[in-house]
């Protein structure tokens, strides 16, 4: 063969394995599960979730490195909110120190993973879930496919590694949430520049490149990998609120490339291999980037497939999602933000809430305005009641510590489990999930949930969840009188035909009760076990 012919052959094969390396995806584990929602809907919800009933959450990344609330990624890049004030004022205008200044500045020197989870634990956390990545696009982990991850920039550690570590090493499961999906539109602030004052026209950081980092100290990385902001603005950009309306890809959005939907599969595929997550949850409508890419069905797909390998054939994992149709609340657990339905659900589901906000928030802490263990107590017992569990976000200050108003707070919550919990942990539903004047009050969920703290519950309020032969009643509220009356339980009610035998007070022993047309009228001790709640085992 001649030497020019030669060439040109080895340029060709060299050009194929280039273009095959450029289209190269992390591949899906093949199995029982095809990207379809036909498919997934084989899924079975598995029992040790329905048994775990509650989990913490750490909401933690770059965002809370200015201790400045939720979506300051997105805010500090709009003139004249409260972000981009406090940004101008300590940090820098965000034409000068950006989003991705913050992510530097990020450095977790005093996070210790295994005495937060551990503490967790002590407070009655069976599942622990870390954040992944939030909108702003930064990976907390080594991350194959972002360079703009924890262990690149910013505290130069595996934040996923850390708490996986502790999470397995303090016997809980071990869950990783991934909102990156909507950077894409999240970002579309950083296109924009100050429409009055000295910085007038000045564009933001978002639209920088590679080669604009030349004796920078970001040298050698791309913002656009962080940002995503090479496309055109959706509709109505400007208007701050209209991302809601488009959250589900819909209503004028800038529709994402193909090249973004399938970084982003391949992140999360990248991160489920390395870290094997017992639970995936998606910040998203659904699944992620559906409907305008399969991206979100295949990880899907590969999760569990990848799942039933890991455990036989058995599939042990769960994926979260928001807003599902009933056919998709088959495919994946439904998740609802900040709030519950007002009756029992018919298939598992679960609520993430959270003390303060999402990301840590200093006023907060200033003005006392976390929720007390009490309404957290609440908040799980009406939860349980109607078939669901509960994740409580603690929010983490950016040094990767909490702070002593929520220590209180999670140290209060443990005290109440350790005397209360049987009435928690590996219980169904009852027949009816309440009484009371809050079960008698409708309460709609809004969007993806929203309706928590709208009701106020009394003494006269309980829920209901039974385990084996008793049933518990979960009084949300402490009585100041001498007897507490159950009306369910009255005589010849259907709910509950039978005599009742017995009815023990968790924390203080059995008590004296009768049973009568009225109700289960029940006597109180003096002295309470706990002043958050009262759990009455009935048999």
């Amino acid at each position: 063969m001649r030497t020019k012919q030669l060439i040109i052959l080895l340029s060709a094969i060299l050009f194929s394995i280039f273009m095959n390396a450029q289209n190269a995806h992390e591949p899906m584990q093949s199995g029982k599960f095809e990207p379809t929602w036909e498919s997934l809907a084989q899924y079975k919800i598995p029992d040790w979730f329905r048994n775990a009933k509650f989990g913490i959450w750490a909401h933690w990344g770059p965002q809370c490195q200015p201790e400045q609330g939720d979506w300051y990624a997105r805010f500090m890049y709009a003139e004249g909110s409260r972000e981009y004030n406090w940004q101008v004022k300590n940090l820098g205008h965000p034409s000068e120190f950006g989003f991705k200044d913050i992510c530097n500045a990020w450095k977790a020197q005093n996070w210790n993973p295994e005495q937060l989870v551990a503490f967790y634990k002590k407070a009655g956390a069976r599942y622990f879930f870390a954040m992944g990545n939030h909108h702003d696009n930064f990976d907390n982990w080594n991350s194959k496919y972002q360079q703009w991850n924890s262990v690149n920039v910013g505290p130069k550690k595996d934040i996923l590694g850390g708490w996986e570590k502790a999470a397995r090493h303090n016997g809980l499961y071990f869950g990783v949430s991934i909102h990156a999906a909507h950077a894409w539109r999240f970002y579309e602030t950083a296109q924009g520049s100050d429409k009055t004052g000295d910085k007038a026209g000045v564009p933001y950081d978002g639209k920088l490149t590679k080669a604009d980092g030349k004796e920078k100290w970001w040298e050698g990385l791309d913002p656009q990998e962080l940002y995503a902001q090479n496309h055109p603005l959706s509709e109505n950009s400007a208007d701050l609120g209209s991302i809601h309306r488009q959250w589900n890809w819909g209503n004028g959005v800038a529709v994402p490339s193909v090249g973004y939907c399938n970084n982003f599969y391949d992140r999360t595929v990248d991160m489920i291999n390395k870290y094997n997550p017992d639970l995936l949850y998606f910040d998203d409508t659904a699944l992620p980037l559906w409907p305008v890419s399969d991206a979100g069905l295949r990880v899907a797909a590969h999760y569990y497939n990848r799942n039933i390998k890991k455990h036989g054939e058995k599939n042990e994992g769960v994926i979260f999602g928001k807003v599902l149709t009933d056919d998709q609340k088959k495919a994946i657990l439904w998740d609802v933000e900040r709030g519950a339905p007002d009756k029992i659900q018919d298939i598992p589901w679960q609520t993430c809430t959270c003390i303060g906000e999402w990301h840590y928030r200093r006023s907060v802490y200033d003005e006392n305005r976390y929720k007390s263990a009490k309404t957290v107590v609440q908040m799980l017992a009406d939860v349980v009641s109607k078939n669901g569990n509960l994740l409580l976000n603690v929010p983490v200050r950016g040094d990767g510590t909490i702070d002593e108003k929520e220590h209180k707070v999670v140290e209060e919550i443990g005290a109440w489990m350790a005397i209360n919990s049987d009435g928690i942990f590996d219980t169904r539903p009852w027949k009816i999930y309440g009484e009371g004047p809050a079960a008698d009050k409708a309460n709609p969920i809004n969007a993806q949930g929203f309706n928590e703290g709208r009701v106020k519950y009394t003494s006269a309020d309980v829920r209901f969840t039974t385990k084996k032969s008793a049933v518990y009643a979960i009084v949300m509220a402490i009585s100041e009188k001498p007897e507490l009356l159950i009306k369910s339980f009255s005589t010849n009610n259907s709910l509950y035909p039978k005599a009742v035998k017995s009815v023990e007070l968790l924390g203080a022993g059995k008590v004296d009760f009768t049973q009568t047309t009225e109700g289960l009228l029940v006597k109180l001790p003096q002295k309470y076990p706990s002043n958050l709640a009262l759990v009455l085992k009935i048999k």
